[in-house]
């Protein structure tokens, strides 16, 4: 995703720490506290401009979304979405996915969303890729034993590694799709990447699955 400077990003986060929460790290096993309930927690992992988590709070308003975006010019713009629909139900991270353990503890999370996450082409960059089996190891200690982790992409080339990732992973795939818009999902919820993608007529490919916890670790 292209990023522009924005001047005013710092004094936004620093005025909107309610949603966009600073040192999260501190709140590891403590985030229902911030949501003052005990409902399940789901997170997205770079959630961009915030399109796809806030579509999901109004969805499923008895669930808490916590959306991770590195990009600080990026997630002032999340921050934006979420002050405009007035979801209590949305808190915000700037912070990277790789210390996602910092951040969570052992069962905090019911589901994890992978969407449109950047495909690293190259082998060389094999271990950045959202799918790579560090990753894997580390959203498994986060999720609780059924969790659900669900990856969308309009990239057939990482989709098709993702799945082979998950299997020697010795994860459960509960759905293949590689045509998404062509079921009719009236449940799922468009990113600002997928609403553009589809647009082109370029399928849109998704894959659930959930750790097999008795199963193979694969790694």
């Amino acid at each position: 995703m292209r990023q522009r400077n924005k001047p005013w990003a710092d004094d936004f986060l620093a005025d909107n720490q309610h949603i966009v929460i600073p040192n999260p790290g501190e709140h590891k096993q403590e985030w229902n506290k911030l949501f003052k309930n005990n409902n399940p927690i789901h997170i997205e992992i770079g959630t961009g401009k915030g399109q796809f988590i806030v579509g999901m709070a109004k969805q499923y308003p008895n669930i808490n979304f916590i959306g991770i975006e590195l990009a600080k010019s990026i997630i002032v713009t999340a921050a934006q979405k979420v002050l405009e629909s007035e979801q209590e139900n949305i808190l915000l991270i700037n912070e990277n996915a790789e210390n996602i353990t910092d951040l969570f503890a052992e069962n905090e999370v019911s589901t994890i969303y992978l969407n449109f996450s950047d495909p690293w082409p190259k082998n060389r960059h094999e271990k950045r890729r959202l799918t790579y089996h560090t990753f894997l190891t580390n959203y498994r200690e986060i999720l609780v034993p059924s969790g659900n982790l669900i990856f969308k992409t309009d990239n057939r080339s990482l989709f098709e590694y993702s799945l082979v990732s998950f299997s020697h992973f010795g994860m459960l795939l509960n759905e293949v799709n590689v045509d998404l818009h062509a079921i009719e999902d009236p449940e799922n919820v468009m990113t600002e990447y997928e609403e553009k993608f589809s647009a082109k007529g370029q399928p849109i490919y998704r894959c659930k699955s959930t750790f097999n916890q008795a199963g193979t670790k694969g790694f």
